[in-house]
């Protein structure tokens, strides 16, 4: 590691042995179906280029992104790889789509419309089809996605290469609507015979093989953060989020610290004032439980410091949070020295659900100044 990164303020390890690892697990999990790799927002905010890179050194070549704007981006990086773009094709960038070899999904009429309106002028692309199966947010309903797969005069250039629904309620195994979407996804793929399907995300692998069909799409599941509730994670970890200890403080009991008076204590503290904030992504929400102006001693995440785990208190400010280290020895912790604020030790749903939000949000949110070191999958 450069010594920019050993004097960073906020610095982040991407372990890319453990994403890949996630995912070969996850294809393991997949069974007969191919697995493909979800890349939207920055890849789960964790870097474009080298997630990419090594999800397709390690046999990824089916790729889902959200924008067109990702697809281009992620294509110099898959060269043959099926990239889908879940937005869709739209009035102004079909030229993106066909100058990058992108497969626009399909999600309505009117996107299938113009997407028609397109290929008469280029001819024959490939698309996918997004039926909604439950979930009421993108996608043509089951009836349309009938209709059309029974439409005599659907035109022969319309030449779906996969069909795909999104599972509402996996993350709760014995939820009633997996069943539900399950058994609807069925009837589309059996009017849409010969066309691969898809309708398994993360939490959706688990459900087993009835869910997983020809191509699943695992997530969160590859960046080491849960998927399903209530079940140990068995992935794993790819991110450490470090920051760097700024002033050690010796507080009075009775006295308070932060914004609002909010942490409050009980003892004479020492308080490590720690160079993170909600600027970096650490919610202002982890004050307290997700309630930010609850005013508590402890607020229910942790970060980690020379191997105990240290509470964190008050209110979270844009750049600077503070961590009770009182209860280690008072020689060892150091200004300078670098607390953990999830990663191997404290898991980032353990962080988030302090926070009352999920791991997706915290990764999505890492802001701009952490300074990032990759450890590579070889």
């Amino acid at each position: 590691m450069d010594d920019i990164f050993s004097a960073a303020s906020n610095r982040l390890i991407i372990d890319l042995a453990a994403l890949a690892d996630n995912w070969r697990k996850m294809a393991q999990l997949s069974g007969s179906a191919r697995t493909a790799a979800v890349l939207k927002a920055d890849a789960y905010g964790i870097g474009f280029e080298p997630v990419a890179e090594t999800l397709y050194a390690a046999g990824a070549r089916d790729f889902f992104v959200a924008t067109v704007e990702e697809g281009v981006e992620l294509r110099p990086y898959t060269p043959e790889g099926r990239i889908f773009v879940l937005a869709g094709m739209w009035p102004g960038n079909e030229k993106q789509f066909f100058n990058n070899d992108l497969v626009p999904v399909i999600n309505s009429e009117e996107q299938l419309a113009f997407f028609m309106a397109a290929l008469s002028e280029r001819g024959e692309y490939p698309c996918a089809l997004h039926v909604d199966t439950g979930m009421n947010r993108l996608g043509l309903t089951v009836d349309e996605a009938l209709a059309l797969a029974n439409d005599p005069a659907r035109p022969a250039s319309f030449s779906p290469v996969l069909a795909m629904s999104h599972l509402a309620c996996a993350d709760d195994q014995a939820h009633p609507l997996n069943r539900r979407q399950l058994d609807a996804f069925r009837a589309v793929a059996d009017a849409f015979e010969g066309v691969e399907m898809s309708l398994a995300n993360s939490a959706g692998v688990h459900l087993g093989p009835d869910y997983h069909f020809d191509l699943t799409r695992p997530g969160i599941a590859v960046y080491g953060g849960e998927a399903v509730n209530d079940v140990p994670n068995p992935m794993k970890p790819v991110v450490t989020a470090e920051a760097r200890i700024l002033q050690i403080r010796s507080v009075k009991s009775g006295q308070t610290g932060s914004y609002g008076g909010s942490a409050r204590f009980s003892r004479d503290s020492r308080v490590a004032v720690v160079a993170i904030g909600y600027a970096d992504g650490y919610h202002r929400s982890v004050s307290g439980g997700g309630v930010t102006l609850r005013q508590a001693h402890i607020s229910g995440a942790f970060g980690f410091l020379h191997g105990q785990k240290v509470p964190h208190l008050g209110r979270v400010t844009m750049d600077l949070s503070l961590f009770d280290v009182t209860d280690l020895p008072e020689n060892l912790v150091r200004a300078g020295d670098y607390i953990e604020l999830f990663g191997e030790n404290i898991a980032i749903d353990d962080v988030a659900r302090a926070g009352g939000t999920i791991g997706y949000e915290m990764l999505t949110s890492l802001g701009r100044r952490y300074d990032r070191a990759y450890v590579p999958a070889d």
